[in-house]
């Protein structure tokens, strides 16, 4: 009896597939966490976060002679 007949007697194919749907289910979660509007202004405001320290350089230099 060789290996390949042993692992296609356990049927494992249906593994295969669980672990396809929940790794679907995963992505779609995350996806609708991502794209939720509800979370669209704190994603925005996180966003502008690198430019607010170059803002703040800038009006700190303009004053200085």
């Amino acid at each position: 009896m060789r290996l390949s007949d042993i692992m296609s007697a356990m049927q494992l194919s249906g593994w295969a597939e669980l672990a396809l749907i929940l790794f679907l289910a995963a992505f779609v979660a995350v996806a609708f966490q991502l794209f939720s509007p509800k979370r669209r202004a704190e994603y925005q405001r996180r966003g502008q976060l690198p430019l607010e320290g170059d803002m703040d350089e800038a009006e700190t230099s303009e004053g200085k002679p």
